[in-house]
């Protein structure tokens, strides 16, 4: 079986397999980011995939989806939204 190698932000250096990445690609320009769960942290990241990095992606049988390009949400924003409303006056601040 195929063996991708990649980094998780966490845990370093990890071995996936094709079934473990997902591959976004933008519609146009033959770039996009793949996203995989670490099988060790659990933690979901995700990363830019050159055009060559697609054709690897691809020729070994990642699975794709065509998508806009769209400025997702990151992870930090996340983080800020959650201190935002777990702390006590979030609905003044929502509000005001």
């Amino acid at each position: 079986m195929t063996t991708i190698r990649t980094t998780c932000s966490r845990c370093g250096d990890i071995e996936l397999t094709p079934r473990d990445l997902a591959l976004e690609l933008a519609p146009s320009s033959g770039t996009g980011h793949y996203r995989f769960e670490c099988p060790y942290c659990g933690g979901v990241e995700r990363r830019p995939a050159s055009q060559r990095v697609v054709s690897i992606l691809l020729a070994t049988g990642v699975v794709y989806d065509v998508v806009e390009e769209d400025d997702p949400i990151t992870e930090d924003e996340i983080r800020e939204f959650r201190q935002a409303i777990d702390a006590d006056d979030w609905l003044r601040n929502l509000a005001g």
